[in-house]
């Protein structure tokens, strides 16, 4: 053998060992691809196994499903009126009770419930993932208590800011050049419509406040719950409105962030709204200070009276609870049905919502913050 025979063989061995070590990694790396990332040709990925269930959807791409247990005063929609009216499209919403174990979120509405709950669906099996809705529109003092709600629910639906879901009319922020505002001819001073006169519910303080008032000022009253008053067509609401110079915005019941429609429907008819609820502070948590008239910045309906005639002397004076539109919006709320943009917020919620919450106590719903049959500051 020459000189050259070792440093051949060290050579050849070294390849060698290369050459099996390189062949050893390929062989493990390619053991080690799961047919999930790199299936055959034809294979379809494996399924995910039967326990892996975390919400009611069968696939990530798929929208959640909002099952209505019962249609508010039976008044029905679908899912693409919430796109239609609210820009909202985060959900499926349906009625079918057959999608009980898929659905997400199940909205019950209050009054429904029976006072026993018999009609609820606790002897069904209940998915982890979904969640229960309580959702009430009314105030305490016309929610009648109903025992065993408490820890039942997930979410709460009504008009409180301290709800889970808030629900309300409230005026939206006008960015830019606002539209044009062309007050309405003007052909009445003061108007009602009065849809409820039952004392039971709370309407005791606004009607005693009322019959004083008119002793010193002309009220045009509309609505069916008073002998003497003008039937009303929902088509002709707005236009009626607009045609007052001051409107009476007297809820039936007085507490905490119960403010209704009755704002909201003067405010979008370009009318100057009288309130008669919670406090001026509370009113001012939704809407501009110098938007409305609280009867509580008065002694008694006779120096209100006396206020809204002067007013309507200087109309520099009214134009100025207008001066809001320049940078907020009302919303028609009679553009839809009713029960729609609640029922479509609740849409919009369990779309963005993923996160545990059990509601341990609902008794604010009955009998929190009540006030009565009172005017919140001065008697007459």
């Amino acid at each position: 053998m020459g000189p050259e025979t070792p440093k051949r063989m060290t050579v050849l061995l070294l390849v060698l060992f290369l050459t099996c070590g390189l062949l050893t990694w390929l062989l493990n790396l390619t053991a080690s691809r799961s047919p999930w990332f790199c299936p055959a040709d034809g294979q379809d990925p494996p399924a995910a196994a039967e326990g892996d269930v975390v919400s009611g959807r069968t696939a990530s791409s798929e929208k959640p499903i909002l099952l209505v247990w019962w249609w508010p005063m039976g008044i029905r929609f679908d899912s693409a009126d919430c796109l239609t009216h609210f820009g909202i499209d985060g959900c499926v919403i349906t009625d079918d009770r057959s999608r009980f174990g898929a659905a997400d979120a199940i909205l019950f509405f209050h009054k429904s419930i029976a006072r026993d709950l018999s009609n609820l669906p606790t002897a069904l099996p209940r998915p982890p993932f979904q969640k229960w809705i309580w959702y009430n529109v009314e105030s305490p003092t016309n929610t009648a208590k109903k025992a065993g709600l408490d820890s039942l629910f997930n979410l709460t639906l009504t008009y409180r800011r301290d709800s889970d879901i808030t629900s309300r009319y409230e005026l939206s922020i006008v960015r830019g050049q606002s539209e044009q505002f062309t007050l309405p001819r003007k052909d009445k001073l003061v108007c009602w419509i009065l849809s409820n006169s039952m004392t039971g519910t709370g309407t005791s303080t606004r009607l005693k406040y009322y019959h004083e008032l008119r002793k010193h000022i002309r009220v045009t009253l509309y609505g069916k719950a008073a002998a003497g008053a003008i039937p009303l067509r929902d088509e002709d609401y707005y236009s009626t409105i607009g045609s007052c110079k001051f409107y009476l915005a007297f809820e039936k019941s007085i507490h905490e962030d119960y403010i209704t429609e009755k704002l909201n429907g003067p405010m979008v008819a370009g009318t100057v709204p009288v309130v008669l609820g919670t406090s001026r502070e509370n009113y001012e948590q939704y809407v501009p200070a110098d938007s409305f008239i609280h009867v509580n910045d008065f002694p008694d309906p006779k120096a209100l009276a006396e206020h809204l005639l002067e007013l309507d002397r200087n109309d520099a004076e009214y134009r100025r609870y207008f001066a809001w539109r320049r940078h907020f919006k009302a919303t028609p709320h009679l553009l839809v049905k009713r029960h729609m943009q609640p029922i479509c917020t609740a849409c919009d919620h369990i779309a963005k919502d993923n996160t545990f919450n059990v509601v341990h106590d609902l008794s604010w719903g009955f009998n929190g913050d009540v006030e009565g049959h009172h005017t919140a500051k001065n008697e007459f």
